[in-house]
């Protein structure tokens, strides 16, 4: 398996996120966005950070970027496409994924561990994780509180397309374990064909005890 991540301008977590699929012997090299050419690759991954400063719309300049064509393109054949932070931001900005991520519910910047539920690991990103395994992961985002219209939530539950959700320790599900206000504590949805994943947490920030755990090792290890 190879994979690539893009580099947007603003991005900073674009090296971070290259460390966790190479830590499982996964090659992966940096794409500048400008590129209109991907390399030879079975997973894209969209970093997180502020690309373009958040200038008008978190994500929505990184959506028009070149290589974003080639993105698309991708993704459309069925190759995996994982966007974290501000690169689910990137995929909703795309229509990739429906929705949209608008300001934290108390319109302030959130920068804490946070649990997440697993409740799809049906998928190629999830496999290997147990199902309804809680996760300690951390959220650093302005902008996670996601939205969805009554429609599009109907057909992410219909469609098993909601794959980590909020919770407290223990993995109730809840207004009180919700940190950003998003519609049934959702962290995190996949497309209805489930090669593509955007979540707001940060699996590649806990991929080794030295980083303080190991929790989001599951999503590459499922990968490879």
């Amino acid at each position: 398996m190879k994979a690539c991540v893009v580099v947007f301008p603003g991005a900073n977590c674009d090296r971070d996120v290259k460390v966790a699929p190479e830590k499982g012997q996964i090659p992966t090299t940096m794409v500048w966005h400008q590129e209109t050419t991907l390399p030879p690759t079975d997973l894209v991954i969209l970093p997180g950070g502020f690309s373009y400063g958040d200038y008008l719309r978190c994500g929505s300049m990184a959506s028009k970027s070149k290589v974003m064509h080639e993105v698309i393109k991708h993704a459309e054949k069925g190759g995996y496409l994982f966007g974290i932070c501000n690169g689910f931001q990137i995929l909703t900005e795309t229509n990739l994924l429906p929705g949209a991520l608008l300001r934290n519910n108390k319109l302030k910047f959130i920068c804490k561990d946070v649990f997440v539920k697993t409740v799809n690991n049906r998928i190629p990103f999830t496999k290997k994780i147990p199902d309804q395994k809680v996760l300690s992961i951390p959220i650093a985002h302005n902008e996670g509180n996601y939205f969805a219209n009554e429609d599009q939530i109907k057909e992410l539950q219909d469609n098993q397309q909601i794959v980590f959700q909020y919770c407290d320790k223990q993995g109730n599900i809840g207004l009180a374990n919700n940190p950003n206000g998003s519609l049934l504590n959702i962290a995190g949805i996949t497309n209805k064909h489930k090669n593509i994943l955007g979540m707001m947490p940060h699996p590649e920030r806990v991929i080794d005890t030295l980083l303080g755990g190991i929790d989001g090792e599951g999503i590459f290890q499922s990968l490879l």
